[in-house]
Parts: structure tokens; sequence; C-alpha cells
């Protein structure tokens, strides 16, 4: 751990930037992330590393357009998910400190100059961003991010000020250091969760993870409800997978959402019996989520909406994590045969 102590300090004196980027059949969205780089502030030199995952539609065009502006090295490879991605794109990258994002976000122009004077401030290997919803995003995407970030809903539990010291960065906002990278070997096979899954492992090696409250992105998210289920829906499902991985890491937060639903249904049942408290209580606190939404977006038709992200990811996350501890706990096998469509398969 020494010789990595020592490798840090030669990082900390001197930051080389390579922001490490997975695409997956999302031109349009490279276009938009590419543009938000030409307008960030400071005089600060760094890569733009692509990695197009197996893609049928690619960025190549798009990348061929702002190469003269940007410094952009891009890649094509077989699709094996977007942890091998990122890891394939830090493999390739010739910084001693990785940014990794999404293609679907969006870089507030003082994004890097907040980051880079973190980082100078109090060094880690790896950092985390909080997002934002951007004025141009869908009334849709606007009511998900509420309920993805509220303090009110799960959403407040990554990027909270209380989990600063203490926090685990999630891939579409996420920096590492080269240092950090060669000790763990980057992000494992399951998706989602493999962000959480490589903090865990920083934090076995002694490395530090915090928050940078003030270098958010603007994160689209999903665009569709079916597809904010799905998403949810995995967010639950691999949760029990990384507790039975990093047992330390076990929190009754997790079950939040699953009790949520299970109190919603008992409220339902106790209406029949003419108990009604337990449903007032549900409505009172739906109306609090419909005010605060109202107040954030100032919306009415966003704060309504709120309603549905709500229920969509209390009910998908919920289902998700219960139905996977439930396998886990019954079935004697390892999670890549019980769930394979959340590991993909590498060489």
């Amino acid at each position: 751990m020494a010789f990595f102590i020592c490798l840090t300090y030669i990082c900390y004196m001197k930051l080389s930037i390579s922001f490490i980027i997975p695409v997956y059949n999302r031109p349009n969205e490279i276009e938009e992330l590419l543009e938000s780089f030409s307008k960030l502030e400071g005089t600060h030199d760094y890569e733009i590393v692509i990695v197009e995952d197996g893609s049928s539609l690619t960025s190549k065009a798009v990348i061929d357009k702002y190469n003269k502006q940007l410094n952009i090295s891009y890649y094509y490879k077989s699709n094996s998910g977007p942890g091998d991605s990122r890891n394939y794109g830090m493999s390739k990258a010739k910084g001693n400190y990785f940014i990794i994002l999404d293609s679907d976000c969006l870089l507030p122009s003082q994004y890097l100059n907040t980051v880079i004077d973190s980082l100078h401030s109090e060094y880690v290997d790896c950092f985390g961003g909080p997002d934002k919803s951007h004025h141009s995003f869908s009334n849709i995407q606007k009511a998900i991010d509420f309920s993805m970030t509220s303090f009110i809903t799960t959403g407040g539990i990554r990027g909270g000020k209380r989990s600063v010291n203490q926090f685990q960065p999630r891939s579409f906002n996420m920096g590492l250091s080269k240092t950090a990278f060669e000790a763990t070997h980057g992000f494992g096979n399951i998706h989602p969760g493999e962000d959480p899954d490589l903090s865990i492992r920083l934090w076995s090696l002694g490395f530090k993870t915090k928050l940078i409250p003030e270098a958010y992105v603007y994160h689209k998210r999903r665009i569709s409800w079916s597809k904010f289920y799905k998403q949810v829906y995995k967010f639950g499902s691999v949760r029990p997978i990384l507790n039975s991985w990093h047992p330390q890491t076990k929190k009754l937060t997790y079950w939040f959402p699953t009790l949520f639903c299970l109190a919603v249904l008992v409220a339902i049942i106790f209406t029949f019996f003419n108990i009604n408290l337990p449903i007032y209580l549900l409505l009172l606190y739906y109306v609090a989520v419909f005010i605060l939404a109202l107040i954030k977006t100032k919306s009415l038709v966003i704060a309504l909406q709120a309603w549905l992200a709500l229920s969509i990811q209390f009910i998908g996350y919920g289902y998700g994590f219960l139905k996977s501890t439930l396998l886990l706990y019954f079935k004697n096998s390892k999670p890549e045969i019980i769930f394979p469509d959340l590991f993909f398969k590498t060489k």
C-alpha cells in the first residue's frame, strides 16, 4: 500500500485528466455532450476517450465533427457492457486521473474547474458528483430527476451532505485515479451495480472516496416510464447481490422501497375494515411530494408526474429487491446463474 500512496502523491502533484465515456447506439447524446465540452471554462488540458461498445449506430461522424476543437481518442470494440468499456477506455487513456461520464450527461461550464479545485484542496483517489435536471429536458425526465434526487425519496441517499466523506460514486459522474484503477482492475461485469461494487473494493484497499456537491452534471436518465421501471427494477435486483458480496455494507434503508410498497397494500386492506389512518398518512406523504416537486420545478404538470415517477421508483426497486433477496436465499447458485441478465460476459 505504501507504493500506492507514493503513486497517489505523484498524481496529486500534477493532475492529467482523461474523460472516459462509453457509448452504445447514441450518437445524438454524444453530440450534445461534446458540445458541452466545447463550453468548459478554464485552460486545463484534458483528453476525451470515447469507447464505442459494439454499436450498430456509431458516433464516428459526430466525433469527426469535434476532433479539431477537442482532444478526442475514439475506440470501437465488441459489445461487453459499460463497465468493461470503461476499463478498456482507462487502459488506453494517457492521463493519471480519469473522469467517467455516461453519454446521456451534459457538463455545466464550471465543471472541470470545480473538480480540479476540489482535488487540489483535498485529494482523493475516487470522487462522485450529483446530477441535476437541465431546462431543456422533457417533463418526464424532470419528474424522474425529482424522484431520483429529492431528499423525500430514496434518491437523497446518494447525494446527501452526510454522505460526503463516505460516498459511493455513481459512474454517470465519477472520478478515479489511475493508481486506484490499477489496484482494483476497475469495474466488474455486473450491471447495474458495478459502481458501488468498485467503491466498496476501493475502501477495502484503503482508498478514500468523497462527494463533490458542486461538481454536478445534467443527467437525462430514462425518457419513458417503461424504461425507467426497467432501470429501477434492476437497481433493486443488484443490491442484494452486492450485500452478499460485501455483507459489511448492508443497510436497513435498502429495504425502504419494499416496505413502502407493503405498507401501501396494508393501508388499502385496512380501509375495508374502516381503519383509515394508514391511508391518510400515505396521502399526506404524496401531498408533501407534490408540494416539494411543485416548488422545485415550478410546474403543475411535472409535480403531478412526480407522483407517478415516485410510485414507479418504489414499486420497481422494491419488487426487484425483494425478488432478488428471496432467490438468493432459496437458490443454491451463484448470482451469475440466477440473474444472467445482470452480468455481461467479458473476454
